[in-house]
């Protein structure tokens, strides 16, 4: 919570140098006779849940940070739908208690890459309103697995599997050169290690950041 006010400190701090820089160029991303492109930097909160068959993995959600980068290209000039991917530190996860009421906690950290198609409604000067559907993939690096009550503790991996992909949807909102969206990614990939029990991810995100 500190990184994340302190990086919303900066960009309330920067933002008037932003408009100026965008004033001096008389630059509109959303109005020009050259395709476009940006790139931008992101910094959010996860609430993550996993949904599964099993019991013991069925888990509510937990918080996680989230902080990575995009770049953005505009498909063509004459129309504002965007094609943006990026790529992200994320943590997902989820929590639980167990039969003595002892918290269980699943943590799972991932690089993960979103590839989405965003349309741009210019509602006000310099404000863009920005609804966005596609996917991710994304790839575990770090995990824990710790039940409270008995102290035990294991990598999440030896119980849900590394790769997860599925579909992202959600909208965002640009005042000149500030970014702010929310969004949820459904997990359809199956990542439990048992064929016969499903477990997938399901997040709900926030994000605040800049475009250049």
């Amino acid at each position: 919570m500190k990184k994340l006010l302190t990086f919303l400190f900066i960009v309330a701090m920067a933002t008037p140098s932003f408009a100026q820089f965008e004033t001096n160029r008389q630059r509109s991303r959303y109005n020009h006779n050259d395709t476009e492109r940006y790139y931008g930097l992101r910094l959010g909160l996860n609430s993550s849940a996993l949904n599964s068959d099993k019991i013991d993995i069925d888990m509510n959600a937990r918080t996680g940070v989230s902080v990575g980068g995009v770049y953005g290209m505009q498909l063509a000039n004459s129309t504002p739908i965007w094609l943006e991917a990026g790529l992200f530190y994320s943590e997902k996860g989820g929590k639980t208690q167990d039969d003595n009421g002892d918290q269980v906690k699943c943590r799972l950290t991932y690089f993960e890459v979103p590839v989405v198609i965003k349309y741009a409604f210019d509602i006000a000067d310099d404000l863009y309103l920005q609804p966005f559907l596609g996917g991710y993939v994304a790839l575990g690096i770090a995990g824990k697995m710790k039940e409270y009550g008995t102290r035990f503790s294991d990598s999440s991996y030896n119980y849900v599997n590394r790769p997860d992909a599925g579909l992202r949807l959600g909208c965002g909102l640009e005042y000149q050169m500030v970014y702010a969206e929310v969004g949820f990614d459904f997990g359809l990939a199956n990542i439990g290690k048992d064929d016969f029990d499903s477990v997938r991810t399901q997040t709900l995100f926030i994000n605040i950041g800049v475009n250049f």
